[in-house]
């Protein structure tokens, strides 16, 4: 099997395949749940059964609905974040390599500032105030996350910007937005790409966290962080229902990590004619 032009070793294969099969459960998961994800089908925590596989959650809703509807939650989420925290830093990021000056300073101590706050606290104080509906928490942690991204994305621009080709672009006088589209932007694509995995795994894990506090996604919603928090008191009774959302969220983790390991190994691997000297 190969992607992107390259072969695909046996831990990527399996990270592709725990990404590839969780984002089908995402998608398609009111067709592929036997119930409704607030329907009280069964007693509180009861035993796996033809009915009910997983057993039943707190209130007697059905485990495995939950786990297909909690992925649609928790991933879509994450990967709503994190795009939206790309856009805002890569834009951020190049027009402060580009511009450079007092734009770069201004926009560099605003992120200094950001990143000084742990971002726990911030998303507590933001969430706190304007409360934890979906569209504020999207909104909150990926300008948070953007920070991380800005410098990254700076770190690169400043490294392109440099070069012959971009100084060709600004001599032939190309606008601002055509140097990071079409000069910056392909040239910086790989390890993009590859940050683009690990935010993605952080803010999975970030919006697990906040569930799990009780200022994440809101019932009567699934989510795998906050699944595992109203199913904790079972294992004092040797029940398992609080360990298949964290199995859930542990699998999707080292998936990710397996195909964003290979990715970056592929970016820096030298190419063949470097490879030959």
């Amino acid at each position: 099997m190969t992607l992107f032009g390259h072969r695909l070793p046996l831990f990527a294969k399996v990270g592709l395949a725990i990404v590839a099969i969780n984002l089908l459960v995402a998608i398609f998961g009111p067709w592929l749940a036997p119930y409704d994800q607030s329907q009280s089908v069964g007693d509180t925590w009861a035993p796996s059964s033809a009915q009910m596989w997983l057993g039943g959650d707190q209130i007697g809703r059905d485990m495995l609905t939950r786990l297909i509807y909690g992925a649609r939650m928790t991933i879509g989420i994450a990967a709503a974040t994190t795009a939206l925290s790309f856009l805002i830093g890569i834009t951020l990021g190049f027009t402060a390599a580009v511009l450079g000056k007092w734009v770069d300073v201004a926009l560099s101590r605003v992120v200094d500032v950001m990143l000084s706050i742990p971002q726990l606290i911030f998303a507590l104080i933001i969430l706190g105030v304007f409360g934890s509906s979906i569209p504020v928490l999207i909104i909150t942690i990926a300008v948070l996350d953007s920070t991380r991204v800005f410098r990254l994305a700076r770190a690169l621009g400043m490294n392109l910007t440099v070069l012959e080709f971009v100084e060709a672009a600004r001599l032939r006088g190309e606008g601002l937005w055509w140097v990071i589209r079409r000069e910056i932007l392909p040239n910086a694509a790989a390890p993009l790409i590859s940050e683009f995995g690990l935010r993605f795994c952080f803010n999975f894990l970030f919006v697990a966290a906040l569930s799990f506090l009780g200022i994440g996604v809101q019932p009567p919603y699934a989510d795998w962080g906050g699944m595992v928090r109203d199913n904790a008191p079972a294992i004092n009774f040797g029940l398992w229902a609080p360990l298949y959302p964290a199995l859930a969220i542990a699998t999707l983790t080292v998936g990710v990590n397996l195909l964003v390991d290979w990715l970056l190994s592929i970016d820096a691997r030298p190419s063949g004619a470097q490879a030959e000297m």
